[in-house]
């Protein structure tokens, strides 16, 4: 689960120089937010934020934000609209694809005689009968809603029909809130379950949920089996084994039927999370089990681990003067070039006429060649 933090915040201000005090638009999508803090104290000259894609639960802590002018809390988990008289520069509000029941909320957003556009849609509240127009009735400053223009007349039709239509949203979203009710209720008591069976099964740590019907016959056969295996191979199968194991939990997981409420978006999120932790304890297993080193080959050959990067090929690279290699010892051409200029370099003419010119046809091939 993540939070807002300086860092975070920093290393999404890229665009401004990493520096946060004077950040006029940020976008911290995807970050697995679950509260919204801390913004209001550090960006207070914010015109653009965006926070879609989050675990956000309530609009709080934006009050501050004088100069927001757009803010995109779209595919969170908020169910009321609120906290947001404050933002008194708010002209585009993104709501899309939360859990908004109360429509009756939205009338905090009079106060916000600037806001023009408004997105509502995929949220409980806009399945209500009559849902468009208490809106457009009760927010008379907006220009669009769910990205259609509103209409005078249908202003106007409306404001005409506004004591019933407001009537049949307060009946709707007194439904709403008693199968929400339920809904928690039915959420709070499969996390209990949960937590019963997680418990139970690491206080039995020896029980891996299968039955044996003949444990004499197959205990012994499959722990004498595993002492001829080497210990990187019983590794292996015992990863395998828990990955199988995994991976059937997560298929049912999947093929579970979950509600579209709040609480299934979080239980989503920590199986996710579950199997990511998972996937990583196995990599790390897998790095840690090294292959055994071969030291004898099939035909009974014994390996040289220690053998040299370079060897000389017989007769490569080096002249020989009375049976001897002049450059014996080097391995490398690097090595004998410099041996080589050295010996020229320091070589007394008088001494021997014919090593003389050796060293200089060995020079002249070695530098040649390369």
């Amino acid at each position: 689960m993540g939070r807002i933090t300086e860092d975070l915040i920093r290393r999404n201000a890229e665009h401004n120089d990493c520096v946060i005090f004077s950040l006029e638009e940020l976008s911290l999508h995807q970050q697995e937010i679950e509260k919204l803090e801390h913004i209001d104290k550090w960006c207070r000259d914010l015109k653009i934020l965006y926070l879609q894609n989050n675990l956000i639960g309530k609009i709080e802590n934006v009050s501050k934000l004088k100069k927001l002018e757009y803010l995109n809390l779209a595919l969170n988990n908020i169910e009321k609209i609120e906290n947001l008289e404050g933002c008194e520069g708010l002209t585009k509000l993104d709501l899309t694809v939360n859990f908004i029941g109360e429509l009756s909320s939205i009338r905090t957003l009079k106060h916000n005689i600037h806001l023009k556009e408004l997105f509502l849609m995929g949220n409980p509240c806009a399945d209500f009968e009559g849902y468009r127009q208490f809106v457009v009735a009760t927010l008379q400053q907006l220009k669009w809603l769910d990205g259609k223009e509103i209409e005078r007349s249908e202003r106007i039709k409306a404001l005409q029909n506004y004591p019933v239509i407001e009537q049949q949203i307060r009946e709707q979203e007194k439904a709403y809130c008693l199968k929400r009710a339920k809904d928690k209720e039915e959420a709070q008591r499969k996390l209990e379950e949960e937590q019963e069976n997680k418990d139970k099964k690491e206080s039995d740590p020896g029980f891996d949920g299968r039955w044996y019907t003949d444990i004499s016959a197959t205990l012994p056969s499959s722990l004498e089996s595993k002492e001829h295996l080497p210990a990187s191979e019983i590794q292996e199968e015992e990863c395998n084994r828990k990955k199988f194991d995994e991976s059937e939990e997560d298929l049912a997981f999947w093929n579970k039927p979950s509600l579209f409420t709040p609480e299934s978006r979080l239980e989503t999120l920590r199986h996710m999370e579950k199997q990511r932790k998972n996937q990583e304890k196995l990599s790390e297993k897998k790095k840690k089990v090294k292959p055994p080193r071969t030291l004898i080959t099939e035909d009974g050959k014994a390996l040289n681990i220690n053998e040299p990067k370079y060897v000389r090929p017989h007769g490569d690279l080096g002249s020989e003067v009375g049976g001897v290699g002049l450059y014996d010892g080097f391995t490398s051409r690097p090595s004998l070039q410099r041996m080589c200029l050295t010996t020229l370099d320091n070589f007394d003419e008088s001494n021997n006429n014919v090593t003389r010119a050796c060293l200089e046809a060995e020079h002249l091939l070695l530098f040649s060649s390369t």
